[in-house]
């Protein structure tokens, strides 16, 4: 009989020693890339509501050299830093696909935040400019930070504008960042100055009402649209989705959860309104941004094929590292 190994166990510092942000950037376009080519099966996901919160699931299988199914759970619980706890707590399961092993489990916050942070980067080199210099991030939590650091990674970044409903947040949030990057980032209490000069915007809150509505928004700017990742969140006015080349991580996804979702309902857009999947344009069958003047909106609801390309890098490089100690 075959020995059964336990699966490796790898929490969330041990996950910031394997991957920088430029190794998750390579797994999620690996994942879109093969997502494009027809080698990942993902259902839609799993929302079990409960008082003060909820648990999320999201399933996938990807066949990279290897293929690999994870399923990511994560509790989100909106009251918790009252109590001293994390809002969001999970772990990601890492299977082999070919015979069910269940090879890993891995801390899920940090995957899910770089990870997200990763397909906005992604997006951003098919629907930015190749000129945009100047970024808002509304919404300075820990998926701001890791949107600012990912974006900056592929697109000449030389100004930062942080926005938040609360404005001691954003000051925080701009002398991090500024300190971190070595950009100046400037918080603004008023949102239209804060998007006023931005080639990049990327809305990254809990948001229940939209708040980034057209007439704020310049031509030539790119939108990632990162926060609505429910039906009850919402942070694009519909009218936005009206005229403007909208890009979803998956069609689905974002028609049932994203600010699609919204767009749709308000009969400002339609599935067949939508210019492509963002698997799409990275497999080459449909273009990215296309002139100067066009606004682009990238609708991100997080698909679990980012969890199992990150998981997969992760587990490798931990096993990799564990055979170089073997052999000292």
């Amino acid at each position: 009989m075959d020995t059964v190994h336990p699966p490796l166990q790898i929490d969330r510092e041990q996950l910031r020693a394997l991957m920088g942000l430029d190794d998750y950037l390579d797994a999620v376009e690996r994942a879109f890339r093969a997502h494009g080519e027809g080698r990942t099966s993902q259902p839609m996901p799993l929302h079990i509501a409960v008082e003060g919160g909820g648990f999320h699931a999201k399933g996938a299988y990807v066949a990279f050299d290897r293929a690999y199914v994870a399923v990511k759970v994560n509790s989100n619980f909106p009251g918790n830093p009252a109590k001293g706890l994390p809002t969001i707590q999970g772990a990601v399961l890492l299977y082999d696909a070919a015979d069910g092993r269940l090879l890993a489990i891995l801390d899920s916050m940090e995957i899910t935040s770089k990870r997200t942070a990763a397909a906005s980067a992604l997006a951003a080199r098919y629907l930015a400019r190749q000129d945009a210099r100047a970024i808002a991030i509304l919404g300075c939590g820990e998926q701001g930070r890791a949107q600012l650091a990912a974006i900056d990674r592929v697109r000449p970044i030389a100004q930062a504008f942080a926005w938040d409903a609360d404005a001691g947040k954003a000051r925080h949030f701009a002398h991090e960042m500024a300190e971190s990057l070595g950009i100046p980032v400037e918080a603004l209490p008023a949102l239209p100055d804060a998007i006023s000069t931005a080639d990049v915007i990327v809305t990254a809150t809990s948001s229940a009402q939209p708040f980034l509505t057209r007439a704020l928004v310049r031509p030539g700017t790119f939108i990632a649209a990162v926060g609505a990742d429910n039906p009850h969140k919402s942070e694009l006015d519909p009218d936005l989705f009206e005229g403007t080349k909208v890009v979803a991580d998956s069609l689905e996804q974002a028609a049932a959860m994203g600010d699609l979702h919204h767009a749709i309902a308000a009969g400002k857009a339609t599935r067949g309104s939508i210019h492509a999947e963002l698997a799409d344009i990275v497999a080459g069958r449909k273009p990215g941004r296309t002139n100067d003047a066009e606004i682009t909106i990238f609708d991100s609801t997080g698909l679990a094929i980012e969890d199992v390309a990150s998981a997969a890098v992760a587990y490798e490089r931990a096993c990799d590292q564990g055979r170089l100690r073997l052999r000292q």
